[in-house]
C-alpha cells in the first residue's frame, strides 16, 4: 500500500528558534578525526593525562561511605554549599557564596545568560573572532550578534564605542581566548572596564582557561574591576575533568535570582554527587599542587608546536607563508594561511595528509577571515605534533600547487 501524502507529512511543528540552531562545526570535524591515523589539532579537549584519577577514586569511595544519601538525592538548585564557598575563596575579588551558581558545565552558564538577558532582536557584542559555543548558546534567543574588532592586546575601544548603542552586553574571554589563544593586556582590560562602565554596558566574562598560564599569571579579571557590571563564568573542566560537567556563574545580586530560576527550569540542579566529588578533591589545596603539572605539560606541547612550525614553515612574507601567534597559556594557537588560501578549502588536503584542524571562519560573527585556523596542541605528544605539523605543511604545499587531495 502506498502511503498517502498526509501519512508522509510529519505532525511536528518546530519552533522558529529551532531553525536557527546548527550543528557545531567543531563537533562535525571531530568525526573526521576518528579515522585511523589522523593526528588531530582540532578538538578543544583537555589532555586525559591531566585527569586526577586516583584522587577521584578516593573521593568516590569517601562520598559514598560518608554522604551517600545526600549525594544520591535531589539537591539545592544553587549548588553544594561547601563547593560554592570554595569557589568564592579562590576568586581574586570579594564574592559571597550566595552569588555563585553551580552549573552543568560553563556552557550551561552561557545558556542561562541568554535566556535571562536576551530577547529576540537584542544586540549582543562579541569579540571577533569569539568562542563558537557562546554564539550557539545565544542564537536560539534570536539576537543580533555583532563582532567587535580586537587584536593581540584586546578590544578595539573605538569600534566598541561605535557599536555599543542598544547592546545588552559584551561577551569576552580575556585569558588565552578560544579560538585565538590571545590574552587581553592590563592596559586593554582597564580601558575596556572604564569604557563599559561609562556606556552602562554589562560584560559577560568567560574564563575557562585562566589558570592555565605558562610563565606568569594573567592580569586580574574584568569582573574584579566592576563586579556589579559583570557576570563571570568559570569551569572545572580544564583543571579537573570535563566529564563531570561542572562549572559556575558569579552574578550580581539583582541578576542572580533569575539565573537561578532559569536553571531550575532547565535541570533542577547539577549532579549533587559530582559536586561533592569536586569539593572532596579540591579540599586541602589540591588545585594548587595539581594545576602546575597541567601548565608544565601544556607549555611543553606548545613549545613543540612552535618549534615544528618554525622548522616546517620558516618565516617570510606574511602574505606568502603561514603565520602564527605564541599563546602565553591555554590550549590553542591561531594561525593564518598565505594570501589567496582558505582554511575551509585546505582541510580536505590536510585530512588526506593525516592531520586535522579547525578553520577559523566559524568563529566570526559577521565578516570572517577565511585564511585563519585554530590549532590545539594539548592532546598530542611532541612526536605527534612534529608529524602533524609536517603533514600540515605538505597539505599547504599541495593546496597551493593545485594537487587534488
Amino acid at each position: 500500500m502506498t502511503p498517502t501524502d498526509t501519512q508522509k507529512t510529519s505532525p511536528w511543528t518546530l519552533a522558529r528558534r529551532a531553525a536557527k540552531m546548527n550543528p557545531s562545526v567543531i563537533r562535525e570535524i571531530l568525526k573526521v578525526t576518528e579515522r585511523p591515523g589522523i593526528i588531530s589539532f582540532a578538538g578543544g579537549l583537555p589532555s586525559p593525562k591531566t585527569f586526577p584519577v586516583a584522587e577521584f577514586a578516593a573521593a568516590c569511595a569517601k562520598v559514598l561511605r560518608d554522604d551517600a544519601p545526600a549525594a544520591l538525592q535531589y539537591a539545592a538548585s544553587e549548588g553544594f554549599g561547601p563547593l560554592r564557598e570554595m569557589v568564592a575563596a579562590r576568586l581574586p575579588w570579594q564574592v559571597e557564596p550566595a552569588q555563585i551558581l553551580i552549573t552543568t558545565g560553563s556552557q550551561q552558564g552561557l545558556d542561562l545568560v541568554a535566556k535571562v538577558l536576551v530577547d529576540a532582536g537584542s544586540k549582543l557584542l562579541v569579540e571577533s573572532p569569539t568562542y563558537l559555543g557562546a554564539v550557539m548558546a545565544f542564537t536560539p534567543m534570536e539576537p543580533e550578534v555583532v563582532g567587535v574588532n580586537n587584536d593581540e592586546e584586546g578590544i578595539d575601544i573605538a569600534d566598541l564605542r561605535a557599536k555599543a548603542a542598544g547592546a545588552r552586553f559584551l561577551y569576552a574571554l580575556p585569558n588565552f581566548q578560544n579560538p585565538t589563544g590571545r590574552t587581553m593586556s592590563e592596559a586593554s582590560r582597564a580601558a575596556l572596564s572604564a569604557e563599559a562602565a561609562r556606556l552602562g554596558l554589562p560584560l559577560i566574562e568567560d574564563n575557562p582557561y585562566g589558570d592555565l598560564w605558562f610563565d606568569s599569571a594573567p592580569p586580574p579579571p574584568l569582573t574584579a574591576r566592576n563586579p556589579e557590571g559583570c557576570i563571570y563564568l568559570g569551569s572545572f573542566s580544564k583543571v579537573l575533568a570535563p566529564g563531570l560537567r561542572l562549572g559556575f556563574v558569579v552574578a550580581p545580586k539583582p541578576v542572580f535570582p533569575k539565573l537561578l530560576q532559569a536553571k531550575q527550569a532547565a535541570d533542577l540542579h547539577s549532579p549533587g554527587f559530582n559536586q561533592r566529588l569536586i569539593a572532596e578533591v579540591m579540599k586541602d589545596g589540591f588545585l594548587d599542587r595539581h594545576v602546575p603539572t597541567i601548565r608544565a605539560l601544556y607549555k611543553a606541547q606548545r613549545d613543540a608546536m612552535l618549534e615544528a612550525l618554525k622548522r616546517e614553515m620558516p618565516a617570510g612574507d606574511p602574505d606568502a607563508t603561514l603565520t602564527w601567534n605564541t599563546p602565553a597559556g591555554g590550549m590553542f594557537l591561531w594561525a593564518r594561511l598565505p594570501r589567496g588560501m582558505s582554511a575551509v578549502d585546505l582541510l580536505p588536503y590536510a585530512v588526506d595528509k593525516g592531520v586535522a584542524f579547525v578553520p577559523g571562519a566559524p568563529f566570526y560573527a559577521g565578516d570572517a577571515d577565511p585564511r585563519t585556523l585554530r590549532l590545539s596542541f594539548v592532546t598530542s605528544s611532541a612526536e605527534e605534533i612534529r608529524r602533524g605539523v609536517a603533514a600540515l605543511a605538505a597539505a599547504i604545499q599541495s593546496y597551493g600547487t593545485g594537487v587534488e587531495p
